[in-house]
């Protein structure tokens, strides 16, 4: 019996072993090379000379949230922000409206399916040239107004340039440290109130004095800069958002439609027999059972927006600050200036936004099949 459990255990290393080797090699080990190439000084110029690159530590993470020639960065991580907040806002909000609906039993509900998941099978090459002749300021959607005797509209979609909600760039940190201290404020006191522990009070105060001080202490000093700097929402970001929310919303309806049809009508009649209009209904019992699939889908989403660069590149090229974002710069920094580091930088900055949204999700689930 031993015997056999140890032959099935080595067959089952030797069939993975390929695919841990190549992932090991392919995946980890270009992250590593990457990560050390974000510490030098690699450029297209020094690799042709053949000279060896320079270790330069944290210098080009500096420059690039701080440095004047760089400000073009710092506008992708606005935009990718504001980008991901509405582009989420919307499938969510789209994506449970359609499956509500749906969930109605209406005739030919295969058909309206279909059409909603139709726009995930088209690549977002597709979807951004597609939306590109609509949103054109001077055809599409602004001609429409002409069919029924109005003037043509004058919106400049992904090539407006108003801003709203701005901000400078020397307050980032606190804002930050207003955040961090939000989210350590809220771990505190929720294990305060489980465990009644004051060393856990005791380390939530010091952490804030600690960030507050950080934070609020000179914000200038903080950020680096020497001048201000102003940002904010680009309102060019509405046609990307209604683009890439095109596209996905039809995913988030299949999902929020999975998880209807997987609530037992035994709860639904329960509240209603209990008084409750469906408004109700889906208020305290329905919605609060979508909530793991909500999350699914925000953390999904996320990773999609924050490493968008297609669907961009297709509807405004690669030169409209107005919409650009972080995997856009990479690829002009690298393949097209040839300045090896600071790509990777970039690079790197993309990964740890990504593993930021994603890991806490995977240690929540893997901690969910242990409890099991």
């Amino acid at each position: 019996m031993r015997r056999r459990v140890n032959r099935d255990r080595l067959t089952a290393i030797l069939m993975l072993s390929p695919s841990i080797v190549l992932v090991a090699v392919f995946v980890y080990g270009f992250i590593g090379s990457t990560a050390w190439t974000s510490l030098t000084d690699s450029n297209a110029l020094q690799q042709l000379s053949k000279l060896p690159a320079n270790f330069v530590g944290l210098r080009n993470f500096t420059e690039l949230f701080t440095g004047i020639l760089y400000q073009r960065f710092r506008i992708d991580l606005v935009n990718t922000v504001f980008f991901t907040i509405l582009f989420i806002v919307v499938c969510l909000a789209v994506g449970i409206l359609l499956a509500v609906l749906l969930d109605q039993k209406i005739k030919g509900e295969s058909v309206f399916r279909t059409i909603f998941l139709f726009p995930m099978a088209l690549s977002f090459v597709v979807t951004g040239v597609i939306w590109k002749w609509l949103f054109n300021p001077n055809s599409g959607l602004n001609v429409l107004p002409t069919f029924i005797g109005l003037p043509a509209g004058n919106f400049n979609w992904f090539v407006n340039e108003q801003k709203w909600l701005q901000f400078n760039w020397q307050n980032v940190p606190a804002y930050l440290g207003i955040v961090i201290m939000g989210i350590v404020i809220f771990f505190a006191l929720r294990a305060w109130a489980k465990h009644r522990s004051g060393v856990a009070a005791l380390l939530a105060a010091v952490a804030i004095l600690i960030l507050a001080w950080i934070t609020f202490g000179n914000p200038q000093q903080v950020a680096g800069l020497a001048a201000p700097e102003e940002h904010g929402f680009n309102v060019a970001l509405l046609a990307v958002v209604l683009a890439a929310g095109w596209q996905m919303s039809g995913y988030t309806m299949a999902m929020y439609l999975a998880g209807l049809r997987g609530i037992p009508d035994e709860l639904r009649e329960a509240a209603r027999v209990d008084g409750a209009n469906e408004f109700l209904v889906y208020r305290h019992v329905v919605f609060p059972l979508l909530a793991p699939i909500t999350l699914s889908a925000m953390i999904i989403l996320g990773h999609i927006s924050l490493k968008i660069f297609d669907l961009v590149y297709a509807m405004a090229g690669g030169d409209n600050l107005y919409v650009d974002m972080p995997g856009i710069n990479m690829w002009f920094t690298t393949f097209r200036g040839g300045d090896f580091a600071r790509g990777a930088v970039i690079a790197i900055i993309m990964l740890i936004m990504v593993a930021v949204v994603i890991i806490p999700y995977l240690v929540v689930n893997l901690r969910g099949e242990k409890s099991l």
